[in-house]
């Protein structure tokens, strides 16, 4: 799988900045966005692994921004604010923040909730319906029987259960999987899809997944 990526939802350009610099020396790939829509958008576009997200947004608050995103997705969310009261505190995490920080922090101490919030998500089983799948033992299994897949299939699938429903071209698919690195028109992407849908076939997941002719596939939600 790619490096992290990591979508910084922040008006301030020179908080932005710094947040930029310390997450790219981490190691992580890093977007931004300066407002709530924007965020939003990218969000839903650019498929970040973690949000770090400010309260304080120019169009409007950033706990909305977390109820939408809560609507589709379950992504980690930082929340990044001033706001220090006990209240909000729960308001936000009522909400589905997964985290809050208190401005100022030191960078060490949002490196290291960004690095715990990624791990347990990355731990996490994953279900839908029938089909479930453990990225630690990089096991899958319908109907409790195990679907045995190359590494790649077990990615591609990791990638469409987090998000069911949601269609991902193929070039979403091969910049997620394979960084990027497959030759333009390349086939490699539709022979793993087939390769995947047969195995799930063969264990009766008829229809699990989804080809949208001229844009991509996706897992039935």
């Amino acid at each position: 799988m790619s490096e992290h990526r990591i979508l910084v939802i922040e008006d301030d350009l020179d908080i932005a900045n710094v947040l930029r610099l310390d997450l790219t020396d981490a190691g992580y790939a890093v977007d931004h966005a300066d407002s709530a829509m924007n965020g939003l958008i990218k969000a839903r576009e650019d498929h970040p692994d973690l949000i770090l997200l400010d309260l304080g947004l120019p169009d409007f608050d950033g706990g909305d921004v977390v109820q939408r995103l809560r609507k589709n997705s379950a992504l980690p969310i930082i929340v990044l604010t001033a706001r220090d009261t006990v209240e909000e505190k729960v308001r936000l995490l009522g909400l589905g923040a997964d985290d809050y920080l208190i401005k100022p922090f030191h960078p060490d101490e949002l490196l290291a909730r960004v690095k715990v919030q990624l791990r347990q998500r990355a731990s996490e089983s994953l279900s839908m319906g029938d089909l479930t799948l453990d990225p630690q033992k990089r096991l899958v299994t319908y109907k409790a029987e195990e679907l045995r897949l190359s590494p790649k299939e077990f990615d591609i699938l990791a990638l469409l259960i987090r998000q069911p429903g949601r269609v991902y071209s193929r070039h979403e698919i091969g910049q997620e999987i394979w960084q990027g690195r497959l030759p333009e028109g390349s086939n490699v992407v539709d022979v793993h899809m087939a390769n995947l849908r047969a195995k799930l076939r063969d264990l009766d997941g008829y229809g699990l997944l989804r080809t949208v002719r001229g844009v991509g596939y996706a897992l039935r939600g």
